[in-house]
């Protein structure tokens, strides 16, 4: 838990749930906060199993995952390969566009050409290309100036076509699809949105059309598996409802991403998902403990 990744806190978050409620389903827990220090830990601790409640670089990219591989430590989540490739969005909608799923209109650029002009036609998104919960993302709208980047931000960025619409995701448990949630917010589903306990609303089951949730729940497993993902992942998804009634079908239905360690805070989506679904947090954090692996 912890780490050093501008995630940090939301995994400390994470990490408290888990660990209390894996201490109420039985075992014995002990929290690490992940620094340079780790393998080391790693090695005196000896755990039978490590459950991942890192989010951002270094604890979901791939590169704690090598060091559990090297040390033969069976850990929950994704793999090194699914890790690194879900972290990285250009890769992943790369992977989505193989396996035939919907995305938006996407380019990576340096900053200083976001900021030089309009890469794409207003209105579209500026973000990291290999971070998450929201951090450092820029809505560049119709009308505006090219944006100017806080310094924090990479030199690479990824520039996307705004998707417009409702905030639709979907958490995928070992093989099978968990309820969908509609995320309804007063603006933008930011990361005060995200983490903050009223920043949003969540419906879930989503009260969408049958067509559309079902689509949903299916892109996700095959996002999920085109990733290599395995244990517990949630896809992102974005639905232009006025394009969907023009045209039918699924019109308007676009992946963003997939989380290979979705948030397991008070206000995260999949133990929310879980809990619709008739699994408890307990339950569920138990299901991720079995369920974890290493490759050697």
């Amino acid at each position: 838990m912890g780490g050093p990744s501008a995630e940090r806190e939301v995994s400390l978050s994470s990490g408290r749930e888990c660990a209390a409620a894996l201490r109420g389903e039985g075992y014995t827990v002990v929290e690490i906060d992940a620094g340079k220090d780790l393998p080391a830990r790693l090695v005196a601790e000896a755990p039978d199993v490590v459950f991942n409640a890192l989010h951002g670089r270094w604890g979901e990219d791939g590169c704690v995952q090598g060091i559990l591989e090297w040390l033969a430590i069976p850990y929950t989540h994704s793999g090194v390969l699914a890790s690194a490739l879900a972290m990285d969005k250009q890769k992943t909608k790369d992977v989505y566009i193989a396996a035939g799923l919907p995305v938006a209109t996407s380019v990576l650029a340096s900053r200083d050409a976001v900021e030089a002009g309009h890469v794409l036609p207003p209105p579209y998104v500026v973000k990291p290309f290999n971070e998450g919960s929201s951090v450092g993302v820029y809505i560049v709208h119709a009308g505006s100036n090219a944006p100017r980047l806080a310094k924090e931000m990479p030199e690479v960025v990824m520039v996307e076509a705004f998707a417009p619409g409702r905030e639709l995701t979907c958490t995928v448990m070992g093989e099978r699809a968990l309820p969908v949630t509609d995320i309804e917010t007063d603006g933008w589903y930011d990361f005060e949105a995200k983490y903050t306990v009223g920043g949003s609303r969540h419906v879930v089951p989503a009260r969408i059309p049958a067509e559309i949730y079902t689509a949903c729940q299916d892109f996700a497993l095959r996002a999920h598996v085109a990733l290599g993902c395995r244990g517990v992942s949630r896809t992102d998804f974005r639905w232009d409802e006025e394009l969907w009634t023009a045209q039918g079908g699924l019109a308007g239905l676009l992946l963003l991403e997939t989380n290979t360690q979705p948030g397991m805070t008070p206000t995260s989506l999949s133990p929310e998902q879980a809990g619709v679904d008739g699994t408890s947090f307990g339950a569920l954090c138990r299901w991720m403990v079995e369920d974890a692996s290493c490759n050697r």
